[in-house]
């Protein structure tokens, strides 16, 4: 039961932040300043691509836990994931948590505590 609770908090947190990615998406854009439309398109488009996969490893993560836990299948997806947000938080370390603006310095973080309980939990099963 604890693993599953734990497995159920990284899917939220992982799923949260993906959704807090996608509401400042136009003032990140605009904080930018005067840049091309091309530039500002990619900027969006990057913006929106982390929060999108953050929504899909939360949401998998949760529904295989709620589906079952157990299965082989199951224990790939959470290494997976982990896995995958692990990368995240490397990446994250190295460009955006050398910005000033706290959310950006707080991706590497929660990755990584995402990442951690997931596995965890996987662990404790």
């Amino acid at each position: 039961m604890t693993g599953q609770i734990l497995l159920c908090i990284g899917a939220a947190l992982t799923l949260l932040w993906g959704i807090a990615h996608l509401f400042p998406t136009k003032s990140v854009v605009r904080g930018f300043g005067d840049i091309s439309v091309d530039n500002r398109h990619i900027i969006t488009m990057e913006w929106l691509i982390e929060g999108v996969a953050l929504i899909f490893i939360g949401l998998l993560v949760a529904t295989v836990t709620l589906i079952d836990h157990v299965s082989p299948v199951s224990k790939f997806v959470y290494l997976f994931s982990a896995a995958a947000l692990l990368a995240l938080a490397v990446i994250s370390l190295f460009t955006g948590f050398r910005v000033r603006f706290l959310p950006f310095r707080l991706c590497p973080i929660i990755f990584s505590v995402s990442a951690a309980l997931i596995l965890t939990g996987s662990i404790i099963l």
